[in-house]
Formats: C-alpha cells, sequence, structure tokens
C-alpha cells in the first residue's frame, strides 16, 4: 500500500443504531440453534411413540450434535475467507431447510437424517453470531455484550423443554420444527440487512480440504464412541475401542496435517498462542462442567429428591440464571478494569467448593438450599465465559477472528459432549454397585433402584466430585493464561459492500 494510500482516513466507525441491529439479527440466529438444543428433549417420547421407534430416539439428539459440532471450524475458517454475512445466510438457509425435512420427516431414520441435516447449518449460528460480535466490537466493549448472549441460552433453556412438551403433547411434534421456519426466515432478512454495514475483514485464503475432512472425522468418531460407550456397547467392546482408536488415528494425521501443509485449516500460529490455547482449554472444561450438571441434575431431583420431571425442569432454573447473571457480570467488569481474570478466579473458587459441598452433603439438603447453592455454582461457571471467548478473540488478527471464534465454540462444544458422557459413565458405574440387572441405561438402573426402595443419592456423588475437578482444573487454565490488554476503540464500518 503506497504512502498516500496510507494516510487516507480510515471509514467511519459503526454508529450505536447499527451495532444494535448487527446484534439482534445474530441473536435472533443464535436464539434458533439454542432453542432447537432444547425444544427437543420433552418432545423425544412423543414423537418416539408416534414413528414407533422409541429404542433409536436418542439419535435425534445425537445426530444434530455430531454435525453441528463437527462443522463448527469449517464456518469459522468459511468466513475468514468469503466474509461473515455470506456464510451466516447459507448457515440459516441449510438450517431451514433441515428444520422442513424433520418436520415431514415419516420415519425415524428420516428423522435422524433430517436432524444431521440441520445441525451442519446450527453448527455454524453460534460461533459465527460470536464471530461476528467480534468484527462489530471492540474487545474491551465486546464482552458486556456476551451477557445478552448468555440470556438468550438462559431463555433457550428454561422455555424450550416448556415449549417442546406443550406442542407434542397439545398439537403435534412436528409443530417444533415449523416453529423454526418463520424465526428462520426473519434471522435471514434481518442478517441480510444488518451485515450489509459489518466490518470485512476477510481474505483470500485457500480452505484446507484435507484437513477439515480429517478434523471432521476424528470428531466424528470420537463422539461415536462417547454416545455408544456404555449405553450401546461396553467400554471396553471391540466398536467402542475401534472408534476411539480410529478417532486417535485421525487426529495425529491431522496435527501432522496441520504441521506441514502451506495453509493449514487451523493455523499454527492462532494454535500455538498461549492465550488462545489456554483460554480454549478453560472454556472446554468449564461449559463441560456446567452442561454436565444441567443434564444430570434433573435425574439427581427426581430420583433423589422426588420431583415430578416438570418440578425438575424448574428446580434447575437457578443454575440458567445464575450462569447469566455470572456471565453479564464479568463481561461488564471486563470493560472496565485491567486485570480481568480476578473475577472468573474468584467464581470459579466459590464454584468448587460449592460443588464439592453437594458431593457431600446434598443427601442431607433440603431442594431450596441445593437450588440456591446450584444459582451461586452457576454464577461462578458463567464468569469464565466471556472472558475465555474475548481473550482468545482479542489475541489474533482481525483476519484470523473467524478461525480463533470456532475453535473455542468447537472445543466448548466437544467439552460438553465428551464431560457429559464421563459424567454419564461415572452414574453408570455407581449405579451398578446398587442395581446389577437393569441394564446399561442410566434410566433403567435407576427406574429399578427406584422400585426397590434404594437410596441413589451415593451414586451421584461422583458426578459432583468430578464436576468440582474440572472447575479445578478450568480455574488451573485460567491462572496460568496470559493477562493481555483488551483492544479499545470503535469498529469501522466497511469500505465495501460483501457481495
Amino acid at each position: 500500500m503506497d504512502a498516500s494510500a496510507s494516510a487516507r482516513p480510515g471509514p467511519p466507525p459503526l454508529d450505536h443504531a447499527t451495532v444494535r441491529s448487527i446484534i439482534i439479527g445474530v441473536m435472533l440466529a443464535m436464539f434458533l440453534a439454542a432453542l432447537d438444543q432444547t425444544i427437543i428433549a420433552t418432545a423425544l417420547p412423543t414423537i418416539g411413540r408416534e414413528l414407533g421407534d422409541l429404542q433409536n430416539i436418542a439419535w435425534v439428539v445425537t445426530a444434530y450434535l455430531l454435525s453441528s459440532t463437527a462443522v463448527t471450524p469449517l464456518y469459522g475458517k468459511l468466513s475468514d475467507i468469503h466474509g461473515r454475512r455470506t456464510v451466516m445466510l447459507i448457515a440459516i438457509v441449510i438450517f431451514i431447510i433441515g428444520s422442513i425435512a424433520c418436520a415431514i420427516a415419516p420415519t425415524m431414520t428420516a428423522l435422524i437424517l433430517a436432524r444431521f441435516l440441520q445441525g451442519l447449518g446450527g453448527g455454524g449460528l453460534i460461533s459465527l453470531a460470536n464471530t461476528i460480535v467480534g468484527d462489530a466490537i471492540s474487545p474491551k466493549e465486546r464482552a458486556k455484550y456476551m451477557g445478552y448472549f448468555g440470556a438468550v441460552f438462559a431463555l433457550s433453556s428454561v422455555a424450550g423443554p416448556v415449549l417442546g412438551g406443550v406442542l407434542s403433547e397439545a398439537f403435534h411434534w412436528s409443530l417444533i420444527f415449523w416453529i423454526n421456519i418463520p424465526l428462520g426466515l426473519i434471522a435471514f432478512l434481518m442478517t441480510f440487512n444488518a451485515l450489509k454495514k459489518l466490518p470485512q475483514n476477510n481474505r483470500p485464503h485457500r480452505l484446507d480440504v484435507v484437513g477439515a475432512l480429517l478434523l471432521v472425522i476424528a470428531s466424528v468418531l470420537l463422539l461415536l464412541a462417547i454416545s455408544w460407550g456404555g449405553v450401546s456397547y461396553p467400554w471396553l467392546s471391540l466398536q467402542i475401542l475401534g472408534l476411539v482408536a480410529g478417532s486417535v488415528v485421525a487426529w495425529a494425521l491431522f496435527t501432522l496435517r496441520v504441521l506441514t501443509a502451506p495453509e493449514p485449516f487451523l493455523p499454527v500460529g492462532v494454535l500455538r498462542d498461549q492465550v488462545v490455547a489456554t483460554a480454549t482449554l478453560a472454556g472446554f472444561f468449564g461449559i463441560g462442567t456446567m452442561v454436565g450438571l444441567s443434564i444430570y441434575m434433573p435425574l439427581f431431583f427426581q430420583s433423589v429428591k422426588h420431583l415430578s420431571a416438570a418440578e425438575s425442569g424448574f428446580a434447575l432454573i437457578p443454575l440458567s440464571i445464575g450462569t447469566v447473571f455470572g456471565a453479564q457480570f464479568s463481561g461488564r467488569v471486563m470493560a472496565r478494569v485491567t486485570h480481568y481474570k480476578r473475577s472468573p478466579v474468584v467464581g470459579l473458587i466459590v464454584a468448587i467448593l460449592l460443588t464439592f459441598m453437594l458431593a457431600a452433603f446434598a443427601a442431607d439438603l433440603d431442594t431450596i438450599t441445593i437450588q440456591v447453592l446450584l444459582g451461586i455454582i452457576g454464577a461462578g461457571l458463567g464468569t469464565l465465559f466471556p472472558v475465555t471467548l474475548v481473550v482468545a478473540q482479542n489475541a489474533v488478527a482481525l483476519h484470523h477472528l473467524g478461525t480463533a471464534t470456532a475453535a473455542v465454540n468447537f472445543m466448548r462444544s466437544l467439552g460438553s459432549a465428551i464431560l457429559v458422557a464421563a459424567f454419564g459413565a461415572i452414574l453408570l458405574a455407581g449405579l451398578g454397585t446398587i442395581s446389577d440387572d437393569a441394564g446399561t441405561s442410566v434410566e433403567a438402573k435407576i427406574a429399578s433402584a427406584a422400585e426397590s426402595g434404594v437410596s441413589l443419592a451415593g451414586a451421584f456423588t461422583g458426578i459432583f466430585i468430578a464436576a468440582g475437578i474440572c472447575a479445578a482444573i478450568a480455574l488451573v487454565l485460567l491462572l496460568v493464561m496470559e493477562e493481555r490488554p483488551l483492544r479499545g476503540g470503535r469498529v469501522s464500518a466497511p469500505t465495501s459492500m460483501e457481495h
């Protein structure tokens, strides 16, 4: 670039109205993906009965998880190459098409395949939303907006199960997919218009197709092993060991590809950055702990405290609200102080102590007290989430923003899947000492133990201990993470529109 070009003033910064329209558009897209992960849960039994296949209903969730997790890094790289707006619009279209295919699916097999297609779109919505916020808002101000995104997840986690149950029982289960169509069209139109003003940081990268395929294969094999292990097949069976071995080989080949390719799928500079590496791993353990607790606490409330399914769902609300509060508080503090690690450090310490308290005394505590503790634990874990995302984005060049954001979200999704499976294996091991003849599923063993009048409190102790250990690992990673100053200033509007 010549001197005269560099001397010309840059484009004007984005005004508040433009930023607000961008945020609202991407929040709606994110709500689509978040709601679809929760609305399906309460509708699964109804879907299984109407399609005549209760045995494979778990795959309705697993298929979406597999595809959405595997393609998350791919969306990040594509958005760095082709621009956020184009790739986000494609993700929304794929998600809408997948939703239509789900709604009209005549068999369980067709529904599972449609959910896999839907996940190919949904996998990009959350990651791209976070990336777009990174384009529009400077790191120092960005953390404040992460709390709003946390509110989206809290709303979906509370409203999703209720809405799914009502629509499937009072009307028809297909409505939980049909409602995605108007929401998706609104998100498409808002994104189409708002993102025209988004700053463009894309560069003419080359897409490493081999690296992308290796990452997808490694992820899918690992998630299949996690999904089937201890449920469909014993953990030490040839099927599970074969999947794990295949995943290890694929991860090794992917690592070799990253180190040798001229322009690897995940740039070595991004992966080697100390902040990106530690923040990504901290998010892996932090969000995995939170999701693991949100999955197994309802089982605890039902089997130990003898609440109904609806009551156990409401009992989980403090955990969701606490997480949003912690994320919002940490994000606002992060925008105002230099030492932004202090709030998540304190939050994690409190969460660790209270989680171990649950491990020791949960059986003797009343439900209200446990809910209060869960709310505080959620707030403590929530303080970690905006910090890990913003510092990773702050550590990379703008043209690698999509890749770094996708890496963080990919590891969060992978952490959720792995830790949920690990918690389930711990619970199964604990239940095995209570009920040896109840089959392999958690639900079957809980039902058998409940019929025999055996207390299940001890079986959940291991989950609380594991959650405390995982949160402690996240704390250690946060402590060793370098605390770099956040970039300030306002983000400029683009000099030309993306086509």
